[in-house]
């Protein structure tokens, strides 16, 4: 494996030889960890079977979860999905960004079955962070890229978690630094004439909606735990080690406790190891710490993490929902 940093400041970072070697492995057909502005990105071709299996190997993923492919334009998301007026409105608004429009696929489409998990949508996303563009953009490939970590555990937000979790699987990390936005993009089911909202994330409900001109519908209660229609639907997932207890009450001695705002629990003072998400009750700055205050208070040796409560509008909405899969029965 190995690692690079490069100077995103700089206007040549994309002509430096660590560039083109990262490229030459993806099509290769290796895995590359690439940051974006949501979590860092397990990346591999997506238009190659053989390198998609080698993700769901190295996460220990199951298969019929299906991937998201990152692109470089909505040109080339085009390509590969079918674009209704909805998606079209959708991708003007908020591409580059948090946000993952899952389509028909189109009949042009190159991405692998496995990488849609045998469905007849597909997942597309154009990221806001330039690494995983310009990637996509130098292959000539949709990139394929969950969370690089394994498989239902804490998403990555640092190189370093990256390394921990997957470092032997990898042919380069690329190290951008922390993400900005810290929580997985929200995705919005477009495959039929309702609009769904399949994960919250990055970008709030409310902001779609006003988009769209008329609510989403949240995933349908049909749609099996075995056969998600996108990734991140699993009842039980981003878990720590530890057990997880929410909307707690009080801080517990040998418990750690994940707070949020300016009022303590009661009893804060005691816990095992503290983390505030946002002292001031920010929501998206809470966003932008949650993997990573919920790996700092895994490490602190606590079996039980206490989760002060968090409101669910906003960024809260995708909060919470991290927050109640890492709580779920594990698998």
């Amino acid at each position: 494996m190995q690692r690079w940093t490069p100077d995103l400041k700089s206007r040549d970072w994309q002509e430096a030889p660590e560039a083109e070697a990262a490229c030459a492995a993806l099509i290769a057909g290796e895995l590359v960890a690439v940051p974006t502005e949501t979590v860092y990105g397990l990346a591999a071709d997506a238009t190659s079977g053989t390198a998609c299996a080698r993700i769901f190997e190295a996460k220990g993923r199951p298969q019929f979860n299906p991937l998201i492919s990152h692109v470089a334009s909505l040109e080339a998301a085009m390509e590969h999905g079918v674009f209704d007026a909805r998606a079209l409105a959708l991708a003007e608004a908020f591409w580059p960004g948090p946000l993952t429009l899952v389509v028909p696929k189109s009949k042009t489409c190159r991405i692998s079955d496995l990488a849609t998990a045998g469905l007849g949508t597909v997942a597309l996303r154009l990221p806001a962070g330039p690494v995983m563009r310009f990637l996509s953009e130098k292959t000539g490939r949709p990139l394929a890229a969950p969370s690089a970590n394994r498989s239902g555990r804490i998403s990555p937000t640092t190189a370093d978690d990256v390394i921990a979790d997957l470092g032997p699987s990898l042919s380069w990390v690329i190290d951008a630094g922390p993400c900005a936005v810290g929580i997985e993009s929200t995705i919005v089911g477009l495959g039929d004439d309702t609009a769904r909202l399949l994960r919250p994330g990055g970008i709030s409900r409310q902001d779609i909606e006003t988009v769209l001109g008329h609510p989403l519908q949240n995933a349908s209660s049909d749609m099996r735990a075995d056969a998600p229609a996108a990734p991140g639907m699993l009842s039980s997932h981003y878990a720590p080690d530890a057990a997880m207890v929410l909307n707690a009450q009080e801080a517990h001695p040998e418990d750690g406790l994940l707070s949020f705002g300016p009022d303590a629990l009661p009893r804060a003072s005691e816990a095992l190891a503290e983390v505030n998400l946002s002292p001031s009750g920010d929501l998206t700055e809470a966003a932008a710490n949650l993997f990573q205050a919920m790996r700092t208070l895994d490490a602190s040796g606590a079996s039980t993490i206490r989760v002060q409560f968090i409101p669910n509008f906003g960024l809260g909405e995708a909060i919470n929902d991290r927050l109640r899969r890492a709580a779920a029965p594990r698998v």
